[in-house]
């Protein structure tokens, strides 16, 4: 696998044109590709040497030395319900970066990097089970890729703050017609932004990606409804199947009945990029999720500003 990730910043200008690359791995023997984002991925190594950690869970392997940063291994076939990997030699360690952390999902073997359309990634299907750890479907070689939920993972494994702190809520900033639109693949990332924007009493509905929430906005346009009076921001994720957030903010910024809108992006992914990407679609703001102290304060910041354009 050396060099499989040489130039992974130069991937980045796939962004904003619904596309995206995928690696992909297996968690056992078997033939069943699954795949992540190429941008959440730092490197990929061999298994180095593990240092146990008592009392873990028993989905972490243990924690590895890299660079002088200390980082927990995740077993992923552990983690969505299948049978433990083989821990010793031969394992990879996908090293990722995902809300400002970093961490390590053991596999199987690593195959390939795949460019694909947005627009050929489909939902999961229904169903208990591993299903319920997947965020994404797609095809590759006759074959169904499964693309997991690492948001599930890491909350299920590691667990995360849900809400913001109390003292950081400011009474009052909402009103009965405010609502937001949130836009996410992944259902707890949904949950987790509603959950803050209910801490200051705003109403939220939920899509599941970008294009179920552009049909949503068109439908809604098309009965004469002013989306920037109607919507007091829209947060939405950046990588979702269908129609990613860059092409969503494209679309909306462009519609000269919807491009008031205020719209925040965030996602889990790392790298500058997409700082630039933001201001190149016409996104109001970003923001790495998921860091929920961070979240109501921006939330809060746009009802006031909301709020005062129709005070003076």
């Amino acid at each position: 696998m050396a060099g499989v990730l040489d130039g992974v910043d130069q991937r980045t200008k796939l962004a904003g044109h619904n596309r995206f690359e995928l690696l992909l791995f297996k968690l056992s023997g078997r033939q069943q590709r699954f795949g992540i984002n190429v941008f959440k991925v730092k490197e990929v190594i061999q298994c180095p040497q593990l240092t146990q950690i008592p009392k873990a869970n028993s989905v972490i392997c243990g924690v590895a030395h890299l660079r002088g940063e200390t980082i927990p291994v995740l077993d992923l076939a552990m983690s969505i319900g299948m049978p433990p990997l083989n821990r010793g030699e031969g394992a990879y360690v996908i090293v990722t970066e995902y809300n400002r952390g970093v961490q390590g999902f053991m596999v199987a073997s690593v195959d390939r990097i795949i460019n694909i359309g947005w627009d050929a990634v489909n939902a999961p299907p229904g169903g208990s089970g591993r299903n319920s750890y997947l965020t994404a479907v797609t095809e590759f070689e006759d074959e169904l890729i499964e693309v997991i939920d690492v948001e599930k993972v890491m909350k299920e494994v590691i667990g995360s703050r849900e809400q913001a702190q109390e003292e950081l809520v400011e009474e009052g900033l909402s009103q009965a017609e405010d609502r937001v639109l949130v836009v996410d693949d992944s259902l707890v990332a949904r949950n987790q932004v509603k959950k803050v924007c209910e801490q200051v009493g705003l109403e939220c509905e939920l899509h599941k990606d970008g294009l179920d929430a552009w049909e949503h906005l068109q439908e809604l346009s098309e009965q004469g409804v002013d989306i920037s009076e109607h919507y007091t921001m829209i947060i939405s994720d950046v990588e979702m199947p269908r129609m990613d957030g860059y092409t969503l903010a494209t679309k909306i910024k462009n519609d000269p009945l919807m491009k008031d809108v205020y719209l925040i992006l965030h996602t889990s992914l790392s790298g500058v990029f997409n700082s630039s990407m933001v201001e190149k679609v016409g996104a109001n703001e970003f923001l790495a999720k998921f860091e929920p102290d961070e979240l109501i304060k921006t939330i809060q910041n746009q009802l006031k500003r909301y709020h005062a354009q129709f005070d003076n």
